[in-house]
C-alpha cells in the first residue's frame, strides 16, 4: 500500500512535466511564428504608408482640379449653360492674346515721341518675348493636354498650342499688369482697372474650358515672377543707342 503513493506522485510529476514542456514549446513556436516587426522596437508601417498617402493626396487634388475645371467651363460651346455670352468671353480672351500685345508694342515703339516712351515699349517687347519663350519651355516639359470639353475656334486653333500647362494668357496678364502699374502709375483707379482686366482674362480661360484651374493659378504666379526678372534686366535707351556704335567699332578693330 505504501508503494502506490509514490507511483501516483511520480505519474503526476511526469504529467505536469510533460505539460510544462508542451507549454514552453507552444510559446516558443508562437514567438517564432510571430511577425518580425513585433519583436523590434521600430515599426516600419509608417514608412510603408508614406508613398501611398502621397499618391492618394495627389490624386485627390487632381480630382478636385478636374471637377472644378469642368464646373467652370460654362462657355465651352454654344450649348453650354452660358453659351449665349461666349462671344463676349472670347473678346475678353482676345484682349490677353499675344498677337495684339506684340502689334501694339511695336506700334508704340515706332511712334514714341520721347526716349522714355521708347524705352518702356522696348522693355515691354522684351518682357513679352521672355514670357513667350518661358511658357513654351514649361509646356514642352510638362506636356499636359487641354481639357476634353475645350472647343477650338479658328483663331485659337491657329495660334494656340496643344499643351495646357501653364496658361499663357494668365502669365501674360499677370506680367503686363505689374508692368503697367509700375510704369503708368499705381493709382487706385488704375489698379482697379488693370487688376480687374487680368482677373477677367484669367477667368475667361476657365469659362471657355481652355485650361484647368491649376494651369491658370500657376500661370498667374509665373507671370508675377517674370516681371521681377524683367525689372532686373531692364534695358535703358542709352545702351540701345550705344550698341550700333560698339558693334561698328569691333568690326573696325578686326579690319
Amino acid at each position: 500500500m505504501s508503494s502506490a503513493v509514490p507511483r501516483r506522485n511520480s505519474c503526476r510529476g511526469s504529467l505536469s512535466g510533460r505539460f510544462e514542456v508542451a507549454g514552453a514549446t507552444r510559446q516558443r513556436s508562437a514567438s517564432e511564428g510571430a511577425p518580425r516587426w513585433r519583436r523590434g522596437s521600430e515599426d516600419p508601417a509608417p514608412a510603408r504608408l508614406k508613398q501611398p498617402i502621397l499618391a492618394i493626396t495627389l490624386r485627390f487634388l487632381l480630382a478636385i482640379d478636374l471637377w472644378l475645371s469642368r464646373r467652370l467651363g460654362v462657355c465651352a460651346c454654344e450649348g453650354s449653360p452660358w453659351g449665349g455670352v461666349r462671344p463676349l468671353v472670347r473678346l475678353v480672351e482676345l484682349s490677353g492674346h499675344g498677337v495684339p500685345w506684340f502689334v501694339g508694342t511695336a506700334y508704340g515703339l515706332l511712334r514714341g515721341d520721347t526716349a522714355t516712351e521708347q524705352e518702356v515699349m522696348l522693355n515691354l517687347a522684351f518682357a513679352l518675348l521672355l514670357d513667350l519663350l518661358l511658357v513654351r519651355l514649361v509646356k514642352t516639359i510638362v506636356r499636359r493636354r487641354r481639357p476634353p470639353q475645350n472647343r477650338s475656334d479658328i483663331f485659337s486653333a491657329f495660334f494656340a498650342e496643344r499643351y495646357s500647362f501653364p496658361s499663357g494668357h494668365a502669365t501674360r496678364a499677370a506680367m503686363c499688369a505689374r508692368f503697367l502699374l509700375a510704369q503708368l502709375g499705381d493709382t487706385a483707379s488704375m489698379r482697379a482697372l488693370v487688376l480687374g482686366w487680368a482677373a477677367v482674362v484669367s477667368l475667361s480661360r476657365l469659362l471657355l474650358a481652355r485650361h484647368f484651374v491649376t494651369d491658370v493659378g500657376f500661370g498667374l504666379a509665373m507671370g508675377y515672377c517674370q516681371y521681377s526678372l524683367v525689372e532686373r534686366l531692364w534695358v535703358t535707351w542709352e545702351r540701345v543707342q550705344e550698341l550700333p556704335v560698339v558693334l561698328l567699332g569691333e568690326r573696325l578693330d578686326k579690319i
